[in-house]
C-alpha cells in the first residue's frame, strides 16, 4: 500500500480524490486513492468512475511516481493529454505553504511532460471564509421527498418534433456550458433522458443526461448533468423548475444522493444554496 491513511485523513479538508472529483464523505476512504494509483497503470476507466459513461479511454491519470506524501502533505500530479495538456496538482495539507509546493511540481512536471497547462488544485473545508472557486454540495435524497416542479418541464422527446428541433440551436448557444457536447451525445443515443423547458414552442432550458450510477461503496447516486438556461429566459423561475424536476427524477429512480459543484456565487451556486443543500467544501485552481 503506497498511502498511509493516518497521514492523508487528516489533509482531506474536502472529498476530492484525484482523477475521480468529488466522492461522498461516507465512502472516503484510503482505498480510492490507491485505486487511481492502479488505474495510471492499467490506463483503465474505474467501475465507479461517473466519467466512464461517455466511453473511450480515461484521459487523466495519476503520475504516481512524482506523489509526494508526508505527514503533513500530499502533492498528487495528474496528467491529461486533452488538448494541449495540462498537469494538476492536487495539494492535500492544511498549512498555506502547499500551495507554493505544488505549484512549483505543476511547473516542472508540465515541462517535462511538454504540456501547455499547469494547475494547482486545492480542496478547502466548509468552514472556510470568503471562499472562491467550486463549492461542492450534496442533495440527499433520504431525507425528504423532492417537490414537483413548479413549472413546465417534459423530457426533450415529450414535445412535439417542432419543438425538439430548437433543442440544436439552444445547445449551440449554451455550447460553453457543455449543451453541444451534450447534444453530440443525445444524437448518438449515447445518454440518459434530459429534461427541458420551453417558451414560445422554442427550448430555452435543460438538464441532464438523467443518469443512476453506482459509487465506490455501492450506493446509488444521481450523475452529475449539464444544466442552463439561456440568458434572456432567466429570472422567471425556469432553472429552479428545471433542477427540482431532476432532483425528483432521481429521487423517483432510487438515487440516494447526488454531488453538485457549483462556481461559488454564481445562479447555480445561489439556488443550491436556497435549495437548502449541505456544503461539502471547496476546491480551489490556481493557474500556474
Amino acid at each position: 500500500m503506497f498511502f498511509r491513511w493516518d497521514w492523508l485523513r487528516p489533509q482531506l479538508t474536502a472529498p476530492i480524490v484525484p482523477t475521480l472529483g468529488p466522492i461522498h464523505p461516507d465512502a472516503l476512504t484510503i482505498g480510492l486513492f490507491e485505486d487511481t494509483l492502479r488505474a495510471a497503470d492499467a490506463g483503465d476507466f474505474l467501475p465507479y468512475d461517473k466519467d466512464r459513461r461517455w466511453g473511450g479511454e480515461k484521459d487523466e491519470k495519476v503520475l504516481r511516481e512524482d506523489v509526494v506524501h508526508q505527514p503533513e502533505r500530499t502533492l498528487i500530479p495528474t496528467l491529461s493529454r486533452r488538448g494541449r495538456g495540462t498537469v494538476k496538482v492536487f495539494a492535500y495539507g492544511l498549512r498555506d505553504t502547499v500551495v507554493d509546493e505544488a505549484a512549483e511540481l505543476a511547473a516542472k512536471l508540465a515541462s517535462t511532460h511538454d504540456v501547455a497547462g499547469a494547475r494547482v488544485v486545492r480542496p478547502l473545508g466548509p468552514e472556510t471564509a470568503h471562499p472562491r472557486g467550486t463549492r461542492i454540495q450534496l442533495k440527499d435524497f433520504t431525507a425528504r421527498p423532492c417537490p414537483a416542479p413548479d413549472g413546465p418541464v417534459r423530457p426533450v422527446t415529450a414535445w412535439s418534433a417542432a419543438v425538439q428541433e430548437t433543442f440544436a440551436p439552444f445547445a449551440e448557444a449554451m455550447a460553453g456550458d457543455g449543451l453541444a457536447f451534450l447534444h453530440t451525445q443525445m444524437q448518438a443515443g449515447q445518454c440518459g433522458p434530459v429534461l427541458t423547458t420551453v417558451i414560445g414552442d422554442h427550448i430555452v432550458g435543460a438538464i441532464g443526461p438523467m443518469e443512476v450510477g453506482v459509487d465506490a461503496i455501492g450506493r446509488p447516486q444521481l450523475m452529475p448533468q449539464y444544466f442552463a438556461v439561456l440568458p434572456e429566459a432567466r429570472g422567471q423561475g425556469l432553472g429552479r423548475a428545471l433542477w427540482r424536476a431532476a432532483m425528483r427524477w432521481g429521487q423517483l429512480h432510487g438515487a440516494a444522493y447526488q454531488l453538485l459543484q457549483t462556481e461559488v456565487g454564481g445562479p447555480s451556486d445561489r439556488l443550491c444554496r436556497s435549495e437548502g443543500l449541505a456544503s461539502l467544501g471547496f476546491s480551489r485552481i490556481t493557474h500556474v
